[in-house]
């Protein structure tokens, strides 16, 4: 289980501290609050005051013929239209409390991920995080304002029902509660019983939401290895604990809610016991005031139930609302220094890793020493053995991770001294891994600049080599990509990120792996509008920063540096690299010899089904002119 999923202890120490940043966005609707509190309180005042009048009334009514019945009838009626007045009011209220606390959650929470830097999204599940805006946000503040509404109405009825009955008879006040303590001992066993139930349900909950999303997530994954049973056994296995603990939460509630109510009536039941017979020879006390004490016995019950319930719903919700008060209280861990101010000059001309150190582990290096200029125009190519840390360069050079030792400057200035916003508009990312949003290609295009007009966006599409593929589709840049762009291939899904870099117009542009999972006729078509892009006149002179596994896709970057554990193996040209036959000619000939090898496989099947043997031998030397160097 995951390090997020294990925060989520059931067995968590409670902490009031931690509904601090949801009742202060809750308070914010101050009128809708005032409604709440305000309702509830007059409608506990009233609630107070109907067995008093229920009791009159009754002693009226026995006087028979001179009952003046009317004066008190009507105002109970008055009564009872303003109860359902103040009802109205605070479920009214409660609603507009619980809405708009939870539309104030989810933008704050949103936005807070927004500013956080890409590492505290690697250690975090997708199904994790969504649960922290939909889920959690919901459930806190849909009990946020019942628990602001039952401790104002619980408290007014409290204390108004106890000065009521000691005010009317003291002797009978003690028999209505006698009750009392053995309802809050039962209550207090039971609320025990009833969180850890809740929280053990909520916690599989939430990894039931990371399981749902990963299935979703790697739905192919899961067909191509055949893991359905195997994913579904999980699945299943975390819904049946879910389950039995939801079960003991609703075997618990069943149990304790009529304990409580039982112990209610035998508070009422003491009250008839001992002011029935008062009642009955004329003792001091009317049968109207018995009746009234009776209501009083079992209308302290509720409050006192209502209290216990909203205290477990409180608890029952801590462990979200400490999610959510953990997200709001992450500060970013790259931002801008104090102090940072941009560097002279619109565009950048120089950056230069100084001695950077880098690790993710503490005691795992990725880089040890690493340091490089790079100036506008230039292009520098990062090569080398899978983990050797290019894509840890790009991202430091990007900004996404800082270093741990050393420095990085543009222009001269200290990278962390440079305001982020100013050079994140500045950068632009072809990523290992294209991502398109749900949207029409134009949309995603439009992304990398959304001040853009179409014709802006057709002209970086046409400069990559992607207009021609995208006029191909029905309805052309208007065109549906799916979630996730899975209605394009992997090779147009590349190209429109591509696209969406050149419009971007960075002044650093950094492309991982930009063409190492496209065929290679696909990668031809990309390498041309990458060639565009790097060298050609209309850059108005970049600095770029290109990883590839392909390394016929660099030849002419103008320096390629070989990454083996997180160190400089070799530095130079193409041309340079290959005369000194190093690490760069030892991967440069075995990728050569294995591309080789698949061309001649892949026309040998295309002569066996044409018959064309003259053919492939005139396609086989015309490749070879193509690459050979």
């Amino acid at each position: 289980m995951s390090e997020v999923h294990q925060h989520d202890d059931a067995k968590a120490r409670f902490s009031l501290r931690v509904w601090r940043p949801v009742v202060s966005r809750a308070l914010l609707q101050r009128g809708a609050v005032a409604g709440l509190v305000g309702a509830g309180m007059a409608v506990a005042a009233i609630e107070t005051a109907l067995p008093i009048l229920v009791g009159r009334i009754v002693d009226e009514a026995r006087k028979g013929e001179g009952a003046s019945l009317a004066p008190l009838l009507t105002l109970y009626g008055s009564v009872f239209a303003v109860f359902a007045a103040g009802v109205w009011l605070f479920i009214d209220s409660a609603g507009k409390v619980a809405t708009r606390t939870a539309d104030r959650l989810r933008r704050d929470c949103f936005a807070r991920l927004q500013q956080l830097e890409p590492a505290y999204f690697d250690v975090r599940p997708t199904g994790w995080l969504v649960s922290r805006l939909t889920s959690d946000c919901s459930k806190v503040s849909g009990i946020l304002p019942w628990c602001m509404l039952d401790f104002a109405w619980c408290t007014a009825i409290l204390v108004g029902v106890t000065a009521t009955m000691f005010a009317v008879n003291a002797r009978l006040a003690l028999w209505a509660l006698a009750a009392v303590p053995a309802m809050a001992l039962v209550s207090a066993v039971f609320q025990r019983f009833l969180i850890r139930a809740g929280r053990e349900a909520r916690r599989l909950g939430s990894a039931m939401t990371a399981a749902y999303a990963e299935m979703l997530l790697g739905a192919r994954t899961t067909k191509t290895l055949a893991r359905e049973e195997a994913n579904l056994a999980e699945f299943q296995r975390l819904s049946g604990e879910m389950n039995l603990w939801a079960m003991r939460g609703a075997v618990l509630s069943s149990i304790y809610t009529p304990l409580i109510a039982t112990l209610a009536a035998a508070g009422g039941a003491l009250v008839l016991w001992q002011g029935a017979g008062e009642a009955l020879a004329a003792e001091g006390i009317t049968l109207g005031t018995l009746i009234a004490f009776m209501q009083f016995a079992a209308l302290f019950a509720q409050p006192v139930q209502e209290l216990a319930q909203r205290f477990a719903d409180i608890l029952n919700a801590s462990s979200a609302a400490e999610r959510i008060a953990s997200l709001l209280a992450t500060e970013p861990a790259i931002g801008d220094a104090p102090g940072a101010r941009a560097p002279h000059g619109h565009r950048i001309a120089e950056m230069r890793f100084e001695s950077v150190d880098f690790w993710y582990r503490e005691g795992v290096p990725v880089l040890e020493g690493f340091s490089v200029t790079v100036r506008r125009g230039q292009t520098v190519a990062l090569v080398g053995s899978t983990g050797g840390g290019k894509t840890t360069i790009v991202s430091l050079a990007t900004r996404f991770y800082e270093p741990r030792a050393g420095r990085i400057t543009v222009d001269g200035a200290d990278l962390r001294a440079v305001p982020l916003a100013w050079f994140t508009e500045r950068i632009g990312i072809v990523p290992q891994v294209a991502h398109l949003f749900a949207g029409t290609v134009r949309e995603n295009i439009r992304y990398g600049r959304l001040d853009a007009d179409d014709a802006a966006v057709e002209a970086a599409a046409r400069s990559v080599r992607a207009h021609d593929f995208i006029a191909a589709l029905d309805k052309g840049y208007d065109t549906e990509v799916g979630e996730g762009g899975e209605r394009l291939s992997t090779g147009q899904r590349q190209l429109v990120a591509l696209a969406r870099a050149v419009l971007r117009d960075p002044q650093v542009l950094v492309m991982d792996e930009a063409t190492s999972s496209i065929d290679t006729a696909t990668e031809r078509l990309v390498q041309e509008g990458v060639d565009e892009l790097l060298h050609g006149a209309s850059t108005g002179g970049r600095i770029s920063f290109v990883v590839a596994h392909r390394l016929s896709t660099i030849r002419r970057a103008d320096v390629i540096l070989v990454i083996e554990r997180g160190r400089i193996a070799e530095q130079g040209s193409h041309a340079e690299l290959i005369a000194r036959r190093g690490r760069y000619w030892e991967l440069y000939t075995n990728q050569y010899a294995s591309d080789r090898e698949r061309e001649v496989l892949h026309l040998d099947a295309a002569k066996h089904a044409d018959g064309g043997v003259g053919a492939t031998v005139a396609s086989l030397a015309g490749g070879g002119d193509d690459d050979d160097e």
